[in-house]
């Protein structure tokens, strides 16, 4: 267990619970935190889902400057890739995702947003990459998945003023999915992801691992892949039960089990 990032296991519901007052600026442990637990989520069979969480105050107002503001660009090069593949590790979680987000979600805070199948944020919330405020980029994913999510213009709008964004507006733009009263956050993020907690672990993975992976090509190779894990699907327990229920009860009824 991190000394600023937890793993609370509720149900099969995971929530990695980011904690460093007041803030939760993502220093270098921090960020070596959110990996390992974005490890040890990915290989726990007992979590199926789970939550990003930042506390009903902040979900995390971006890189602690302080850190950074001397570091040299060996320094950076070295400590980019780092924090990139950090991220990656929460992205590449193979189970569904969802950031809730009250307050600030800032800079890092955003990207690491970003790294989650679905955003849920207050309606005081403010979300942006301010990094060009600091005479930088963002450069934890933020130029790159903004993009894929809400198009490269919109993208651009957000990263060359590095505006901070309303959820209002931040909803319009898709940079998040679904906007309630601050204090219903973390409860309506939890309830999305409850609905996967008896779902089909191989299969929503596989379509996870789909969705990301054929966006990372052409249409051509995202169709092979997609192929490819839609076969594989028929070497698993989740095709048989799915399959059988529905030949048996019907739609909608089958009750899976763990991976």
């Amino acid at each position: 267990m991190g000394e600023f990032v937890r793993l609370e296991v509720d149900g099969a519901v995971g929530t990695i619970r980011l904690d460093r007052p007041k803030m939760n600026a993502l220093n270098k442990q921090v960020q070596e935190e959110i990996r390992a637990v974005a490890t040890e989520v990915s290989g726990r069979e007992d979590i199926r889902a789970v939550v990003v969480y930042g506390g009903p105050r902040v979900f995390a107002a971006g890189a602690d400057i302080k850190e950074m503001a001397e570091a040299s660009y060996a320094d950076m090069a070295t400590r980019a890739h780092a924090l990139s593949s950090a991220f990656s590790a929460v992205a590449e979680i193979p189970k569904p995702t969802v950031a809730a987000i009250n307050g600030y979600a800032l800079g890092g805070g955003f990207e690491l947003a970003l790294c989650c199948d679905r955003r849920i944020a207050a309606s005081d919330a403010q979300v942006g990459q301010p990094e060009i405020l600091l005479g930088i980029i963002p450069g934890a994913g933020g130029t790159q998945r903004l993009a894929r999510l809400v198009g490269p213009s919109k993208a651009k709008d957000i990263v060359y003023t590095g505006r901070f964004v309303a959820a209002a507006e931040a909803l319009s733009l898709g940079m998040v999915d679904e906007v309630v009263e601050p204090d219903d956050v973390y409860d309506t993020a939890r309830r999305w992801a409850e609905q996967f907690a008896n779902g089909p672990a191989r299969a929503l993975a596989a379509a996870k691992a789909a969705i990301d992976g054929g966006l990372d090509g052409d249409l051509g190779s995202g169709l092979k892949l997609e192929s490819h894990l839609f076969a594989a699907l028929f070497a698993t327990e989740d095709q048989t039960i799915g399959m059988r229920s529905f030949i048996e009860s019907g739609p909608g009824k089958a009750k899976f089990v763990g991976r």
